[in-house]
């Protein structure tokens, strides 16, 4: 980020980075299993034949629990026929017409599939019993406008096993948080155009990372049950929380309008050319064969698109379910934002599950909120690397400085390493390998480049070692050079600050049309 905000230093009044819209799941885990709801019936002294009266006897205290805090401040129960509703736009319309400065706006109610448990009957024993199963049941949304986090919503199942969803929005919270402090701010929409003090605005919504999420959010659930302590009275659960996705979002707040204007088309050429990707992008850890096509067992939908929206232009970037997005929000504002929904290709240092006194190493990444911090540095890292990306759009520095080294030899731990040849077929397609999207949030590894640099070839296995053993050659040779670092403790690489703008000049060059090459000489 830092070499973008060198670049536009002149034009940009502030920068804020951190949490978007988040979502968390609360699930009361021993109720996620067949055994467990068993227990908790056992100790509430309920037989097994009695669970449906049991069930719909508790579903209505926790549905009239949930709703008493609406009935008694007169607030709107909207009963919503069609999941295709937009239920935060209704909320902020009822909201305008029903207007409160704090606390609750409405409540919403909604059949809507969920996980729930059912009483089996059945003439085999085996088969016989309490089972989750998939079904439907009435769901509560309560929408607040709460002191500290403000505009925000939540979700509780009112059958077993009772699972919650919490969205809350950082930019809403950090907005409470400076009217505490006494910052001064504008704020359209759910970004900021302009803040009094920048650095203390980031202190504060960084602080958001470090918060003790399991209280807080226990809080929130307290609210949409106020009878939970009495219905686990005998069988005490507490909910379990997972981050089901989250948006990391840095906001370049420009002096206006026209600044960014002027800018921003560059950006979003630059953004989907440097990627190679004008109709399909492979940019979170997935692999695709160097035809552009995808495997065919990947299942995910791969997509790069810009579109206009009626807050600014959109580009977007995606495979499966997680993203990076480049905005121009409310006409003055660039917004690089991050989307995790998958935290499977991440990592994250620490130490392996039920093994407290094992050294720490790299893990996957875990969905609950223990591994949200981990998640936000990831996300920000994301962040950067496409900033850096993109600062490399109106590089002035003379293409022959940057590749003056580059075609000499280099000496790397005493050893010779031979220069580079950007017009050889076979540093050209590594140079284009490495450059991939999909390498910039995770890191490449020597697979990767196998899949690409050695597409549309079935290698037996001695075959195979002697590609990985090319490849390892390939990336010695580009780290000699500096174009790639090693990330510590893995086998992943990432472009360095100078690689990245080494290597997006060349392509673009070798991309670049006679006429034009013409013009710009001119």
């Amino acid at each position: 980020m830092d070499k973008f905000l060198s670049r536009y230093r002149s034009l940009v009044t502030g920068v804020l980075t951190g949490f978007d819209r988040i979502v968390f799941h609360g699930i009361l885990q021993p109720l996620m299993r067949e055994l467990g709801m068993y227990y908790l019936l056992k100790d509430a002294k309920v037989r097994l034949l009695d669970f449906k009266t049991y069930a719909v006897d508790t579903t209505k205290q926790l549905s009239e629990a949930s709703l008493m805090e609406a009935h008694q401040n007169n607030r709107p129960i909207v009963y919503l026929s069609s999941p295709s509703i937009d239920k935060q736009a209704l909320a902020r319309k009822t909201l305008a017409e029903n207007p409160v400065e704090q606390g609750l706006i409405c409540v919403f109610k909604a059949v809507e599939p969920c996980k729930t448990f059912e009483y089996q009957r059945s003439a085999n024993q085996a088969e016989r019993g309490l089972r989750l199963v998939p079904g439907k049941c009435l769901h509560l949304y309560h929408y607040w406008l709460h002191p500290r986090f403000g505009f925000m919503n939540a979700r509780i199942q009112t059958w077993f096993p009772f699972a919650i969803q919490i969205c809350l929005n950082g930019r809403e919270w950090l907005a409470r948080s400076m009217d505490a402090a006494g910052i001064a701010y504008l704020q359209r929409d759910n970004c900021f155009t302009w803040l009094e003090d920048p650095e203390q605005a980031q202190r504060l919504i960084h602080e958001q990372v470090r918060a003790a999420w399991p209280e807080l959010l226990n809080a929130i659930a307290r609210e949409l049950n106020p009878l939970h302590e009495e219905m686990f009275q005998t069988w005490p659960a507490e909910y379990y929380w997972s981050t089901y996705q989250s948006e990391w979002a840095t906001d370049i707040m420009f002096r206006d309008a026209g600044s960014l204007a002027a800018l921003y088309p560059n950006l979003v050429h630059h953004g989907l050319t440097t990627f190679r990707s004008p109709d399909v992008m492979r940019f979170l850890g997935h692999k695709v064969p160097a035809d552009g096509n995808p495997h065919g067992n990947l299942r995910a939908e791969v997509v790069s698109d810009v579109k206009k929206r009626p807050e600014g232009v959109r580009i977007k970037h995606r495979v499966g379910r997680n993203a990076i997005k480049m905005y121009d929000k409310q006409g003055s504002v660039l917004r690089i934002e991050t989307t995790i929904n998958d935290v499977d290709d991440f990592r994250t240092l620490r130490r392996p599950e039920g093994k407290p006194e094992a050294d720490k190493s790299w893990q996957r990444m875990r969905k609950g909120v223990a591994d949200l911090a981990r998640r936000a540095e990831t996300s920000q890292a994301a962040n950067d690397r496409y900033l850096r990306a993109l600062a490399s759009a109106e590089n002035t520095t003379p293409l022959s400085q940057l590749t003056t080294l580059l075609c000499q030899p280099v000496r790397r731990d005493g050893r010779r390493v031979r220069a580079l040849n950007p017009h050889a077929p076979g540093d050209a397609a590594l140079f284009e390998a490495i450059s991939r999207g999909e390498f910039t949030l995770n890191g490449l590894r020597n697979r990767d480049l196998r899949q690409l640099l050695f597409a549309g070839t079935e290698a037996a296995k001695p075959e195979q070692r002697r590609h990985a053993a090319a490849v390892s050659r390939q990336l010695a040779l580009l780290r000699a050079h500096g174009l790639i670092k090693k990330l510590r403790g893995t086998h992943r690489y990432h472009l360095t600050n100078q690689g990245r703008v080494i290597v997006t000049a060349l392509i673009a060059i070798r991309n670049i049309g006679t006429e034009a090459l013409v013009k710009l000489a001119a």
